[in-house]
């Protein structure tokens, strides 16, 4: 299996209540493998499909331009970007 570009973050703040990263995922890119350790909410940054790897396999979504989404602690996953171009989103982690 040929390996994914990873994902590129980077930490915009972070203070005692929250930490904002931003991610880019370049085409094909993936976030790798991870667990959420806080509530979160994603906001897009650029419009188009992401791909959810999980336990119980693949949820593909059509996301857009400033939409955005929550997640609960927990979550466990890798993020796939399917599209030609960068996928860039907000990530808010509730501490």
């Amino acid at each position: 299996m040929q390996s994914r570009p990873r994902a590129e973050s980077k930490v915009l703040q972070e203070t005692e209540r929250v930490i904002v990263t931003q991610w880019r995922l370049k085409p094909g890119g993936e976030t790798g493998w991870h667990r959420h350790a806080y509530d979160y909410v994603v906001v897009c940054l650029t419009a188009g499909k992401l791909v959810a790897e999980t336990k119980d396999g693949e949820v593909t979504t059509e996301l857009a331009f400033g939409q955005a989404y929550t997640r609960p602690v927990g979550v466990e996953h890798n993020i796939v970007n399917p599209g030609t171009g960068d996928f860039v989103f907000v990530e808010v982690e509730l501490k």
